[in-house]
């Protein structure tokens, strides 16, 4: 019987139950024991509903309270020393290195963040702090088995599972060196300090009776990968021998060439990406047609939430047996489920043509297990009847797909080259801009969102349940806007926004006022820590029916004398924190996104909004992993940015944001965007991205973050003097705007003034001594 796999499952909860457990815990509500029973709770719930769906290998050790990133360094011991010794539990250490901690005496940032697409998507982050002597003191093996025996076999579930390990050479690749490390030192040297701490934890994983360990090294789907053949060599002719069978996995993209040196290892196995990279499978089978690698297939995606082609994943299963044998193929999902919501079972608003289109995490390991069966020869009336209803959804899908919009397909035919330039380059822009706006040098601003109250959140939630009517529901927004009005204008922020109290998230928001989304109750997915989302879920062509935000930004502006700045998420970033269609290119969604975006904006510009800010934050993460294909990519992003932005005055100021991204190698790009002023994350990344826009000379306005609004910490008003300091000493004086490095959505009210007092204050020193 062929083995059926998941390579890692949601770890929120059916009901978010970690958030509500981990929130509770930070606020003192409940016991670090209560969180941990939580946690056991949620893992043993996931692992029977696994069992109960006939999934052959269920992974453990892939479950984390805040970042399995965060964790792995954590049980490893990688803590820089500024975490240390400040009496905190293991525990609360933890919790500090992803978001900081200022309470008790203790005052530390949060460690810096990385989306990084090769672990985490879109809303994903690395915690990875590396020095020269790291691991800092030795960490006891009994220590990280303990915690591995215990999510492996626990003494409640009969079953054993399938530890999941982040892999060495990834580990240290995608990691980052630590402050005080010297210039030339490469994180990949710490490898034979590291080995033996692997080597400790599957040795002992194996004396426990693993069988199989998935140790996953995502970065052989990179172009660099291939500059370490030879620590690949090295670190897996050490652990193979010491281990448990190490099924060695890949996704998101190809292995390419990296196959060659791939099918060398001592492994017993690799997985490969199907759904994102099918192409690569017959290169795959003749590299390792000749070892004893056993060959996981991931056929069903653990990126998206349409319901897997049956027919095709078997064509790719049977395609493998007939060159391996069935005892050398397994079938598996593409990645983590983790970027999908739990169940269906859940939604109740669908409709049934809706349901019938999707499959969440629990619907997809029951289709691993299906065509794992199928492909085993079952003979079970159960397989037969799924593989004839999957027949007719991927038949009834397939009909509704070919169906578009007349006018909106016309509408993108029709875009012509001068759609996507502003009238006059920047330099003639800024004169009028500063004319009309009338702002102080180093202007404050911030990101857009204001903390989220639970008054919000109760008032959205009783409009949405019909308690109160819309009338009502208005007018509690309109004193939300007028209250973070009145306190900008009170705290001595320059340009205002007006807090975005009726929107629910950045992306889920727009959806719902765009045509050819649809939406569930409760697709949660994990952005980052205890942040979840629902991701809207393009189903057809995108159109605008009517405005979206002009109302409430031209409510905020009629009540200021200051400028108002409307607020628009962008076109790449709608795209990439949804689940995109299958059936079209996305190059295409995000262009009919941009037409509804451009006519809002040139609505928020007829409304008297003389400053508009569409930002992009996910144009960088939605980048592709090979390099070869970057160009197709950035060509339309970019152009599908300034396609939004660029048919507006050029008295109109544009702004966009972008957070927690390396624009190193795409700074051309990002130059092309052409907005008028850019904010971006330098709170926790070490001048490094600063560097970068000196180098390539760029000449637009930008707003270097200047406090980490990730964190609840208040920074001082010396420690935005100083980042301030470092800016001025690399951007020039005149282009500088001076704000936080994002939205203040997920803080308090209490922090929020605190921090934006003293980032006025330091702003007002900066122009004292321009």
């Amino acid at each position: 019987m062929m083995l059926s796999s998941v390579l890692g499952f949601p770890r929120i909860g059916a009901n978010r139950e970690v958030k509500k457990a981990v929130e509770a815990y930070w606020t003192g509500k409940i016991s670090a024991a209560d969180l941990q029973k939580a946690a056991a709770d949620v893992r043993k719930t996931s692992w029977n509903s696994l069992k109960e769906r006939n999934v052959d290998l269920i992974p453990s050790g892939d479950f984390t309270l805040y970042d399995h990133v965060l964790d792995h360094s954590a049980a490893f011991n990688v803590i820089p020393k500024r975490y240390v010794g400040l009496g905190l539990s293991d525990l609360d250490v933890f919790f500090a290195l992803g978001r900081g901690r200022q309470a008790d005496g203790v005052d530390v940032p949060a460690c810096e963040m990385k989306k990084c697409h090769c672990y985490l998507v879109g809303s994903t982050l690395t915690t990875t702090m590396l020095s020269q002597s790291s691991p800092r003191r030795p960490i006891s093996s009994c220590c990280i088995t303990k915690h591995f025996r215990s999510i492996t076999k626990p003494k409640d579930w009969e079953s054993a599972t399938r530890p999941v390990v982040l892999g060495p050479i990834s580990y240290l690749v995608l990691g980052k060196a630590a402050k005080e490390a010297s210039a030339n030192f490469q994180p990949i040297s710490l490898l034979p300090k590291i080995l033996p701490v692997y080597k400790q934890l599957l040795s002992e994983l194996k004396a426990a009776g693993v069988d199989s360990v998935q140790v996953d090294e995502p970065i052989l789907v990179l172009d660099k990968a291939l500059d370490f053949d030879k620590h690949y060599a090295t670190a897996y002719a050490e652990l193979v021998p010491v281990a448990p069978r190490i099924i060695l996995t890949t996704y998101f993209a190809r292995l390419d060439s990296n196959v060659n040196f791939v099918a060398k290892l001592p492994v017993a196995g690799l997985h490969i990406d199907l759904t994102r990279a099918p192409g690569q499978l017959d290169d795959v089978l003749a590299a390792i047609k000749s070892t004893q690698i056993v060959l996981s297939l991931g056929v069903v995606s653990g990126r998206n939430i349409w319901k897997s082609d049956f027919v095709a994943a078997i064509k790719q299963g049977q395609k493998a047996i007939d060159i391996l044998g069935q005892d050398r193929v397994i079938i598996a999902t593409s990645s983590s489920l983790l970027h999908t919501p739990v169940t269906l079972a859940n939604e109740k608003q669908l409709t049934a043509q809706q349901k019938d289109w999707f499959s969440f995490a629990l619907e997809k390991a029951a289709e691993v297990a299906t065509i794992a069966a199928s492909l085993s020869g079952s003979q079970d009336p159960q397989v037969a009847a799924a593989l004839e209803v999957n027949r007719i959804s991927i038949s009834k899908r397939r009909e509704f797909e070919h169906t578009s919009d007349d006018a909106i397909r016309k509408r993108v035919a029709a875009i012509t080259p001068d759609m996507y330039s502003r009238k006059h380059p920047f330099a003639t822009r800024k004169e009028v801009q500063a004319e009309k706006l009338q702002l102080p040098k180093f202007p404050t601003t911030t990101i857009g969102s204001f903390p989220q109250t639970k008054e919000i959140r109760n008032a959205r939630a009783r409009h949405g349940k019909g308690e109160i009517t819309d009338a009502e529901y208005d007018e509690f927004i309109k004193k939300e806007i007028e209250l973070v009005v009145r306190f900008q204008e009170k705290v001595g922020l320059d340009l205002l926004v007006h807090g975005e109290p009726e929107r629910n998230d950045m992306v889920q928001y727009f959806g719902e006022r765009l045509n050819g989304f649809v939406f569930t109750q409760n697709g949660w997915v994990q952005s980052y820590g205890s942040r979840y989302v629902r991701p809207p879920i393009v189903v057809s062509d995108v159109s605008r029916p009517k405005p979206m935000t002009v109302k409430w930004s031209s409510y905020a502006q009629s009540i200021t004398k200051k400028p108002m700045k409307g607020m628009l998420s962008g076109p790449v970033t709608i795209l990439n924190w949804s689940f995109p269609r299958e059936d079209v290119p996305r190059k295409l969604q995000s262009q009919q996104l941009a037409l509804s975006l451009r006519d809002e904006v040139l609505d928020l510009e007829a409304a008297g909004i003389a400053a508009i800010q569409v930002d992009e934050p996910a144009i960088r993460e939605g980048l592709p992993l090979r390099s070869s294909d970057w160009d197709e990519y950035l060509e339309w992003a970019v152009d599908t940015f300034k396609l939004a932005t660029a048919g507006v005055r050029d008295d109109t100021q544009t702004h966009s944001h972008f957070c927690y991204s390396d624009f190193g190698d795409i700074f051309p790009s990002i130059q092309r965007l052409d907005a008028d002023v850019i904010s971006i994350e330098f709170s926790k990344s070490d001048m490094k991205l600063l560097q970068t826009f000196k180098q390539y000379g760029y000449s637009n306005q930008i707003g270097p973050g200047v406090y980490d609004i990730h964190s609840p910490r208040v920074p001082g008003e010396q420690e935005i003097k100083d980042r301030l300091k470092t800016t001025l000493s690399i951007i020039s004086d005149d282009l500088v705007f001076v704000n936080p490095d994002c939205g203040l959505k997920t803080r308090g009210w209490k922090e929020t003034e605190a921090s934006l007092a003293n980032l006025v204050a330091a702003a007002r020193w900066a122009r004292e001594r321009a």
